[in-house]
């Protein structure tokens, strides 16, 4: 099995401690964590769910806009900030494992070290309660 870059290591730790709901993808947009918060929002804890390939995690959560059609993968933030190497934002609906729909902002960061592009961290609010992140 393959070492993680220290990058990402780094990044779940800060991530794990953070009461905002929370991704991490490697640089394959691979969803290898989230948090307790992001848990509560998608009905399903990380380890109940464990690392998940872009596409699986995209059809499980299943991201769409206000028409209900599927949000494309071209259009999401955490595909921006990972084909561009730039921070994004954007707003779509979710649905949880539990089947509830959320609306969320999520602003996606990349992680860019020396050596290229890691993955990035996604932030998401529901726009349901923005007094607080998350639901």
């Amino acid at each position: 099995m393959q070492q993680k870059p220290l990058e990402l290591i780094l990044a779940r730790n800060f991530l794990t401690s953070l009461s905002t709901p929370a991704f991490l993808v490697d640089g394959s947009g691979a969803l290898v964590f989230y948090n307790e918060a992001a848990g509560a929002l998608l009905g399903i804890s990380f380890e109940e769910s464990g690392r998940l390939d872009a596409e699986e995690w995209a059809r499980r959560f299943s991201p769409f806009g206000e028409d209900g059609a599927l949000t494309p993968i071209e259009e999401r933030a955490m595909t921006k900030a990972l084909r561009r190497g730039r921070p994004a934002h954007g707003s779509f609906q979710i649905r949880s494992a539990r089947g509830d729909e959320h609306e969320i902002e999520a602003s996606a960061l990349p992680i860019v070290t020396e050596g290229g592009q890691e993955g990035a961290m996604i932030f998401f609010w529901s726009r349901a309660n923005s007094e607080h992140p998350g639901g």
